[in-house]
């Protein structure tokens, strides 16, 4: 459906040459390769941190037709979004990815609007994977050492992991593309692991007809349509962090051509590696309420349970649990470039600090710590109410599948004036682009709907009104500061005093 235009591939040096045309100073350390940009994308969507987080979502919401149903829609919808971005990063590989992208394409607010949307995206991401993988390595010390696992240890295995992760990004960006290099192995081999063992164990098996027709619903709500549509939500939010490619550009060798193959193989690869990753759960799954319910708190991990035994299972969670934390790494290495980016354009309080590169590593360390430390703020409400970290994390899907629709649509609007880069739909590019905004319109409004009645405090969907605080958040900063500081090649055009903004540790 894509092709490149005419030419051969550049040289690294002329990665650095496109990057000064654009306006932006190069420097970070261009070690990535275009497997290392695929990787670090499918890390970060990784079926076995949303397909499994969220299988439980999905049991209740719709059950078997709707789960793989929709997966396979919103996967197909998805890929035409990312087709869509893969375009405009071809014609824009910078680290600001959708933010700077909407600023070339319609202007100063645009980006601006982008941006924190992007933004809250990715720290609301970080504290939901992290958060994530704290609760299955609760479940899985209560598998094997029957401790029941607490708000408060949750948070402080959380709190670990942020560390590890923060640890292992300011290491620079060789180590990362090792470690998501082997985290697309992991994943996959995990995803072939797992359906195998639940494939050969014998025991009883669900029907094909159980699999991909039956309807199960316990939302409250009586209406099959509505609740497929929110059902479909457990393929809508793992299908997110694909711009992690375009984030790491500025650190990838040929980026016109690497970071928008990246975005779109790691879609297609999780397309496909998720719905077999979800059929083999369905398949093997024992007892529908049981699983629902299970002691454990993680449905995924009672199906092992119950097919596997205790030993099996808890092998099985660990493949979970470690593919979960290369995830984090990912999505770190991602929000860290986002953080850099958006303070080099002079966007965030603080954005002297934030724009500092490491001397040694040529990486934007305060910048990963920066994303480390605010997740775990935000997160500190799960102490006490899990609604209250609903509505911090809602903000993942909710913010960052519009600041993909943004730069798209804005191409869109730009007509014939529209200049591609390396990597082009060519003539599919309008018919594509119409179809991907059409979805990210109608997939943000479904990111808001109830999702259960009656609607309590506990059940209450704030996607919308974080979506809402995030644009009120965009609009009160673009009045106070940002119309008046924020320029995006700021590191191009940096006054003389600001000319040595890199340090050594």
């Amino acid at each position: 459906m894509s092709h490149r235009r005419a030419g051969t591939a550049e040289p690294a040096s002329s990665d650095d040459a496109f990057l000064a045309h654009l306006g932006i100073k190069p420097e970070l350390s261009r070690k990535m390769g275009a497997f290392g940009n695929f990787a670090i994308s499918l890390s970060v969507i990784c079926i076995l941190a949303g397909g499994m987080s969220l299988f439980g979502f999905g049991l209740s919401h719709g059950g078997p037709a709707v789960m793989l149903g929709s997966w396979v829609v919103i996967g197909l919808l998805t890929l035409l979004v990312g087709l869509s971005l893969a375009d405009v990063v071809s014609a824009y590989p910078t680290s600001g990815g959708p933010y700077f992208m909407a600023d070339k394409l319609g202007g100063r607010r645009w980006g601006w609007v982008t941006g924190w949307l992007n933004l809250l995206g990715l720290l609301g991401a970080i504290a939901g994977i992290d958060y994530g993988a704290a609760a299955f390595a609760g479940a899985f010390v209560q598998m094997q050492w029957g401790v029941t696992p607490t708000a408060g240890t949750t948070m402080l295995i959380f709190g670990c992991i942020l560390l590890v992760h923060g640890l292992l990004n300011s290491a620079g960006v060789r180590l990362v593309t090792v470690l998501n290099s082997i985290s697309v192995w992991w994943q996959l081999g995990g995803v072939a692991v797992i359906v195998g063992a639940l494939t050969i164990a014998p025991v009883q098996h669900q029907s094909p007809s159980f699999v991909f027709t039956h309807f199960h619903n316990d939302t409250g709500f009586s209406h099959p349509v509505y609740v497929a549509l929110i059902g479909s939500l457990l393929a809508g939010y793992t299908f997110c962090g694909y711009d992690a490619s375009a984030h790491v550009a500025e650190e990838t060798t040929d980026a016109q051509t690497s970071a928008p193959r990246g975005i779109v193989r790691s879609i297609w690869v999780s397309w496909a590696a998720g719905f077999v990753l979800l059929a083999g759960l369905l398949f093997a799954m024992q007892d529908y309420a049981g699983t629902q319910n299970s002691a454990t708190g993680v449905p995924p991990a009672q199906i092992f349970l119950d097919v596997l035994g205790a030993s099996g299972a808890k092998a099985l969670l660990l493949v979970v649990i470690v593919a979960m934390l290369f995830c984090g790494t990912a999505e770190v290495a991602a929000a860290s470039r986002m953080v850099y980016a958006f303070s080099r354009s002079r966007a965030l309080p603080g954005w002297q600090s934030w724009r500092i590169v490491n001397g040694r590593t040529r990486t934007p360390t305060r910048a990963v710590w920066f994303v480390i430390i605010v997740p775990f703020v935000l997160s500190l409400p799960a102490l006490f109410s899990p609604a209250a970290y609903g509505a911090i994390t809602a903000i993942n899907a909710v913010g960052m599948i519009p600041a993909y629709g943004i730069p798209v649509f804005l191409a869109l609007r730009k007509g014939a004036t529209y200049q591609p880069g390396r990597w082009s739909l060519g003539r599919w590019r309008r018919p594509i682009g119409y179809a991907a905004v059409a979805y990210v319109a109608i997939i943000t409004a479904v990111f808001c709907l109830p999702q259960s009645t009656p609607i309590t405090a506990q059940s209450f969907n704030y996607a919308g009104l974080t979506l809402l605080a995030a644009l009120l958040l965009a609009w009160a900063t673009w009045i106070t500061r940002g119309r008046r500081d924020y320029q995006i090649t700021a590191a191009a055009t940096a006054q003389p005093g600001e000319a040595l903004l890199s340090e050594s540790f």
